[in-house]
């Protein structure tokens, strides 16, 4: 059954809520587009009280705000949110990386490795590459066997999706994570719970110096415009 058949099986606010949360975590609704409910109704093929339904589910959420006059747009993240929501991931999945120096299973672990060698020949696809590593960090988190850690990183993904698409896009970003992914692999087989951790933290830690160039980059362009 492909995607489109499962979606035609769901409320019409949750196929909206599915479709505005993939396109600004694709960065196609950027921070600041403007969310118009005919628009979107339109464009969806739906009417406007399941746009209205998904449009309240992201401003709960803390992806879209709704202004006086003005409407709802996607949110826009400052310097220090940036900062700190990169903080906080490095503090969770660290975490995770730790418990799951625990926890894993030799198959768990294996299905890892496998995983990360086919992120590592995916690397020329910017999509497939981020469906992997998306893959790869979903899969340590439940080796780590704690479903209230997973439910808080699942929050603060939900969050940087403002932030748009993936870092990875950059391959020498790509070529990079392979090696760190593979480092945190190798202190989890190693049950060695501090090194994991120490590792994933630096992972992040990575991800977070490209981002913040990428964000640099693009508020001198809109200076510059």
């Amino acid at each position: 059954m492909s995607e489109s058949d499962q979606d035609e099986d769901l409320p019409q606010g949750v196929i909206a809520y599915r479709r505005l949360l993939d396109e600004i975590g694709r960065g196609v609704l950027p921070p600041g587009a403007r969310l118009r409910e005919t628009e979107i109704s339109e464009r969806l093929h739906i009417s406007r009280t399941p746009v209205r339904e998904a449009l309240r589910i992201l401003e709960a959420e803390g992806l879209v705000a709704h202004q006086p006059r003005l409407g709802v747009s996607v949110r826009s993240l400052d310097y220090a949110e940036v900062m700190e929501l990169y903080e906080m991931r490095a503090v969770l999945e660290g975490t995770a990386a730790r418990l799951a120096a625990r926890a894993a299973s030799d198959i768990e672990i294996a299905e890892l490795r496998a995983v990360n060698d086919e992120f590592a020949a995916a690397r020329a696809s910017a999509a497939r590459a981020t469906e992997l590593n998306r893959q790869f960090h979903r899969a340590l988190q439940d080796s780590a066997k704690n479903r209230y850690l997973v439910k808080a990183i699942g929050a603060l993904e939900k969050t940087m999706l403002i932030l748009g698409p993936t870092t990875l896009i950059e391959a020498e970003r790509a070529e990079a994570a392979v090696t760190e992914h593979a480092r945190v692999l190798d202190a989890v087989e190693a049950r060695d719970g501090a090194r994991a951790e120490n590792e994933m933290r630096a992972h992040i830690e990575a991800a977070q110096r490209v981002r913040l160039k990428a964000l640099r980059q693009r508020e001198r362009q809109i200076g510059e415009d």
